[in-house]
């Protein structure tokens, strides 16, 4: 699968798959000056790239595994969602759950992108739906 990716500013990366086989490829930071993230703080970092993805398929932004684990940095929305008709520029939201400061430089990697089909459904409203076993059981509700 090929998707199009154009830089909306000069020194944007385009993203990266690091091996052969890496679900996702890496989303770079494009920044004027590094960016602070306090403890407990939040910040929007633009990458610089705008991407065509196809009909059929929606682009999911996850944290970085090393950059979570080592500092606490992940996705302020856990995961981003990049719909296919989508043509703006991807930004990162990151938050810091970590103690620590942590600075953000320009051509980090930040998040990752993996590209995964959409089965799009249409929602009718009705009376009543199935009932199953767990029925309307919510957290907790089958054991720990």
């Amino acid at each position: 699968m090929t998707v199009k990716v154009k830089k909306t500013e000069p020194g944007a990366k385009l993203p990266f798959r690091a091996t052969e086989h890496s679900a996702g490829a890496d989303l770079f930071a494009l920044l004027e000056k590094d960016a602070v993230l306090e403890s407990g703080s939040r910040v929007l970092v633009p990458t610089g790239i705008a991407v065509e993805i196809p009909p059929g398929y929606g682009g999911f932004v996850f944290p970085r595994s090393s950059v979570s684990s080592k500092h606490g940095v992940s996705l302020a929305n856990c995961v981003g969602v990049i719909d296919a008709d989508y043509r703006g520029e991807v930004k990162i939201p990151l938050i810091n759950h970590g103690k620590e400061t942590y600075a953000i430089k320009n051509g980090d990697r930040i998040a990752q992108m993996v590209i995964m089909p959409v089965k799009n459904a249409e929602f009718i409203e009705v009376g009543g739906i199935s009932d199953t076993e767990r029925g309307a059981g919510g957290f907790g509700s089958t054991g720990l």
